[in-house]
């Protein structure tokens, strides 16, 4: 196995742009989501900073953050 490549240092005197950094997401109770992987669904439950507890229908899932494969609709 390899080790992934480690992130290219952004110089001061560089002329381009640093990456912009996305906030992290926020949640709350009663939002609708979706998600790539479980699709439409409803916030039933959040612990700030940490998980979101989501009613998928058939299941209900704890989603941890950064929630990367969800977003609020």
């Amino acid at each position: 196995m390899t080790k992934p490549a480690a992130p290219k240092r952004r110089l001061p005197t560089s002329p381009f742009k640093a990456p912009v950094v996305p906030g992290p997401k926020h949640f709350a109770v009663g939002d609708q989501v979706t998600h790539d992987m479980y699709g439409l669904g409803r916030v039933i439950g959040v612990e700030e900073g940490i998980a979101a507890l989501v009613d998928f229908g058939p299941a209900q899932m704890r989603i941890l953050s950064p929630y990367a494969k969800m977003t609020k609709l």
